[in-house]
């Protein structure tokens, strides 16, 4: 029988569905959920400490209870965990939207929601080990590439820009203005958040076709742009 190294550690009452083991894996699913709870709030998204305090208990008690159904009652199927994984499914679905940039939000909030449901059920059913693994490697994944991200699209030939325009006729001027940059514009939409409001928004995809211009940061490229006389306002998104 496959065994965990952090319960043979901890003795057979880890293994088992008793107080204190329950009283353990509590104290160390808030531990996780607080510090990624703390690391998503401190960056300002919706789903902060108190979601992941909640979300991690809710799914760390339906391992312990598939746990318990299954060793003791001799049910087959863990469908507490399952309802979980459902639910979380509905909600982190819900969490994903786009902004009135167009820009698409919530994303890795809803992910980390996901992945954070799975490494508490995993702890609910006693797999110390593999659940602090997984929350490792979670952790990694948030913090340890977002500078290497930021990097490579940076760095990517491609960017996309929030454009707001001072009238709808300076459309012409811009998007010629942009080509003599040595800018290949890709798609070009109409924000549909600001649709009948009587301002000139677009969402704008680019390509840099210039060689010279590569060697720019897509920052100075967007400063080229925003003094253009036609221009009231632009930023990268993403």
């Amino acid at each position: 029988m496959p065994t965990d190294f952090l319960a043979d550690l901890l003795g057979d009452w880890s293994r088992e569905v008793n107080i204190a083991s329950t009283a353990f894996k509590t104290v160390l699913v808030i531990i996780m959920a607080l510090i990624l709870g703390c690391e998503r709030a401190r960056n300002r998204h919706a789903a902060g400490l108190r979601t992941f305090i909640v979300l991690s208990i809710g799914s760390m008690f339906a391992g312990i209870g598939d746990m318990f159904f299954i060793t003791v009652l001799g049910v087959s199927f863990s469908f507490l965990s399952a309802a979980v994984f459902i639910g979380i499914s509905v909600i982190t679905a819900n969490t994903i939207i786009f902004s009135s940039k167009n820009q698409l939000m919530g994303l890795t909030t809803s992910v980390g929601m996901w992945a954070m449901t799975i490494i508490s059920a995993i702890l609910g059913f006693g797999l110390y080990t593999a659940a602090l693994i997984g929350f490792a490697a979670l952790m990694v994944g948030l913090l340890g590439f977002s500078g290497i991200e930021r990097y490579i699209k940076n760095k990517s030939d491609h960017f996309e820009i929030h454009l707001e325009l001072k009238s709808r006729s300076g459309l012409q001027e811009f998007t010629a203005a942009a080509r003599e940059f040595g800018l290949t514009i890709d798609n070009l939409e109409v924000n549909p958040a600001y649709a009948n409001s009587g301002l000139s928004v677009y969402t704008v995809k680019f390509t840099i076709a210039d060689k010279t211009l590569r060697k720019k940061s897509h920052g100075d490229i967007i400063e080229a742009l925003s003094v253009l006389d036609c221009v009231y306002y632009v930023e990268k998104i993403g």
